[in-house]
């Protein structure tokens, strides 16, 4: 396995290395500006697997820059690869995109080279992070390892949008597959904020908008919170996400972050699912809880002692950069730590994070640190 890794300040992609091949994987995090200038890389690796999506920040080993975008390329000796892309479709039907994608991805499966894991990277915007990994989830085997993340656009929160091969598009989910018994990939995810204030029960909801908490407006309740900072809505949300709870009876919560408001019906609309009668609770950010985090979900893939050649996907959301602003390249730099001497990173600042949960099934995630490493056994 070789992996190459490298910044790229303008579009073109000569420096990349020559490494096109039926085992090649190519993947690009760049600013949105740069959606119409990606077709090269179809040109230059046309038998590799090329995706990749616009962030809100890019991130290469412990650097993060706005401007520029950040590529691997990885020549597998022995994983296989196949990747697939969809549309959301009319009403945003995350749940089936998810489904045709891990149907599409496990049906490519090989006699002696099963599906192992799934990376797939989402419009930011136009999605329901948290249908989308049930989709995925659901119709895929048993033990199939899912990660990825959802496009970003900075804090404009206006158009995002993902590669697949020589095209970048909003309002699309594209997915790349690994098969086969070599590939081994670890994942890791942490949060660090903390709650505080009353839990609230959502008392009118639908998907992934809410409209009441406690019978008041969420919007108002948002205002009441946030004071001065209430201008810069809906940017400024993401500095108090929500701690979501489904019952009294959980004990393990998820969190919940704003993509847009609804000035009219007074609601929020959020990067995942906030059934109605589930509880939330407003969180706010520790700097040096964030950077633990960080710590704490690359020390979960357990490879910081390994010597093999590992890429490194590193998925963070733009309210861990807002908050940390300066600091943010101290969490970055913290999950390589935590990595081999020849492990490589590359990633990107998101409006949603894709990884497994406590049971092991992926789910969205706001607000975390989200790590997947890969590597050949």
């Amino acid at each position: 396995m070789d992996v190459a890794t490298l910044r790229i300040k303008g579009p073109g992609f000569d420096e990349l290395p020559d490494w096109d091949s039926e085992r090649t994987l190519v993947v690009v995090f760049f600013p949105p500006r740069w959606s119409g200038a990606l077709d090269q890389l179809a040109t230059q690796f046309p038998r590799s697997q090329v995706v990749g999506c616009s962030t809100a920040g890019e991130i290469l080993d412990g650097v993060v820059s706005d401007d520029s975008a950040v590529a691997a390329v990885v020549r597998f000796d022995a994983c296989g690869l196949a990747s697939s892309t969809t549309t959301l479709g009319p009403g945003r039907r995350s749940f089936e995109a998810g489904s045709r994608l891990a149907a599409d991805l496990a049906a490519r499966a090989r006699r002696g080279e099963p599906l192992r894991a799934i990376l797939a990277l989402s419009d930011g915007l136009g999605v329901n992070g948290s249908e989308l990994a049930r989709g995925l989830s659901e119709t895929l085997p048993p033990g199939v390892v899912v990660t990825g993340g959802l496009a970003g656009d900075g804090d404009r929160f206006e158009r995002t949008s993902v590669l697949h091969g020589s095209v970048a598009r909003s309002g699309a989910v594209t997915a790349v597959g690994f098969y086969g018994e070599a590939v081994d990939v670890r994942t890791g995810s942490q949060g660090g904020w903390d709650v505080f204030g009353v839990e609230r029960a959502v008392t009118r909801a639908s998907g992934n908008v809410v409209y009441e908490l406690d019978g008041r407006p969420i919007l108002d309740l948002y205002r009441e919170y946030l004071g001065e900072r209430a201008a810069g809505l809906p940017a400024t949300a993401l500095l108090f996400p929500l701690a979501l709870r489904c019952s009294r009876e959980t004990t393990h919560s998820l969190v919940r972050t704003v993509l847009g408001i609804d000035e009219a019906e007074r609601s929020m609309r959020f990067a995942g699912d906030v059934p109605e009668g589930s509880l939330v609770q407003l969180m706010r950010a520790n700097f040096d809880r964030l950077v633990q985090g960080a710590s704490d979900a690359a020390a979960m893939t357990a490879l910081r002692d390994d010597p093999r050649q590992c890429l490194v996907l590193a998925i963070s959301c733009v309210g861990r950069r807002l908050v940390l602003g300066q600091r943010v390249e101290e969490e970055t730099e913290a999950t390589l730590e935590n990595f081999g001497p020849r492990a490589r990173q590359i990633g990107f600042y998101s409006y949603g994070e894709l990884s497994p949960a406590g049971g092991g099934t992926c789910e969205l995630h706001n607000q975390t640190m989200t790590l997947t490493a890969i590597l050949e056994r």
